[in-house]
């Protein structure tokens, strides 16, 4: 093997004696690379919550070892034995349990299926796509969902619960960028000056949205929520939405338990929406990257970015998992 055919990525191995998993930056060649249609030589990956857990204690979501995580990645394609991409061709890839059950993004070079890949749309690069990445990918279909559903500017207020997060940052910047009031929920006081920046035109702490109500409805308050939290916090929401409003579950930071009435959707006509961005399908993931090229405001995007490099994601895997990063990482594997 060549020494153009080596290249590096962040290994995790696993002790079988011990159960305990180990994660460092190692030399591998192309050899080593599963079989696959489409050779990417990556540019940059990005950091989620899935990650901290494959980098860590594999969280059941890893199935062998040893394993690269990395379940986002965009770069430019090197070879290919499938008509849709060619070498040259600016591609991202989030989704499909890549990171997970496959090799991911944490590496200078990935062979996967043709059929995970999406053409990066015009406006987006390759570092942009990954201040994007899952998070605001989820993001976006979050806000198109609600929007299929009968949201509009001018009906009031729209939640975003865990605003300071991957998910909440994006949603927060794109609503705000589209012309909707955005309230930002969040369980940090610091991150204030961070949401408002984003376009955020009022704050709730945690608090006052995480504790059960006996009242299965409260007044109107939102107009629609993207919601991050699951829990206690999305049961009490849904008793605030206003008549036929939606809310977007994406995320279940406060918990998998979801202690509601059905009252919300019986009286109100609430809907909530279940929004999964691992299986999308392709036609969806087009438009999605689409209107991400087009509405999310590119100077907010640089704002949320955190960079890094492949040797700093043990730490930033373990700091994901304590809800400890704020914004977007972006990794350049090649740094």
């Amino acid at each position: 093997m060549t020494e153009k055919d080596m290249f590096n990525a962040l290994v995790v191995e696993k002790d079988e004696e011990s159960g305990k998993t180990a994660a460092a930056v190692k030399q591998l060649g192309l050899d080593d690379l599963p079989n696959a249609e489409v050779t990417v030589a990556i540019d940059y990956s990005t950091v989620n919550y899935k990650d901290g857990l494959c980098i860590g204690p594999g969280g059941g979501l890893v199935r062998s070892y040893p394993h690269i995580p990395g379940i986002d990645f965009a770069g430019t394609v090197e070879a290919s034995d499938d008509d849709r991409y060619k070498p040259g061709d600016k591609v991202v890839l989030t989704g499909w349990r890549v990171g997970e059950a496959h090799w991911g993004g944490y590496s200078q070079k990935a062979r996967v299926k043709a059929d995970w890949l999406v053409p990066l749309p015009d406006g987006l690069d390759a570092r942009r796509a990954m201040a994007v990445g899952t998070a605001g990918f989820t993001a976006m279909l979050a806000v198109m969902a609600l929007e299929d559903h009968g949201l509009t500017t001018g009906n009031g207020p729209v939640l975003v619960t865990g605003a300071a997060g991957g998910v909440g940052s994006v949603a927060t910047a794109i609503l705000a960028n589209l012309g909707y009031e955005v309230a930002g929920v969040t369980g940090r006081p610091e991150s204030a000056d961070y949401l408002t920046s984003l376009g955020a035109t009022q704050l709730l702490a945690r608090e006052e949205l995480n504790e059960t109500t006996k009242r299965p409805l409260e007044s109107e308050n939102w107009a629609g929520c993207v919601d991050a939290v699951g829990g206690a916090m999305l049961a009490r929401v849904l008793g605030q939405m206003k008549y036929g409003a939606s809310v977007s579950a994406v995320g279940l930071a406060g918990g998998a338990g979801l202690p509601a009435t059905v009252i919300p959707f019986l009286l109100r006509g609430v809907n909530l929406l279940g929004i999964d961005s691992v299986m999308q399908p392709y036609d969806n993931r087009v438009r999605a990257w689409g209107r991400i090229a087009k509405d999310l405001p590119m100077d907010k995007l640089e704002a949320m970015i955190q960079p890094a490099s492949l040797s700093d994601l043990p730490k930033l895997g373990a700091d994901i998992l304590q809800g400890q990063v704020q914004g977007r990482v972006v990794v350049d594997v090649n740094a």
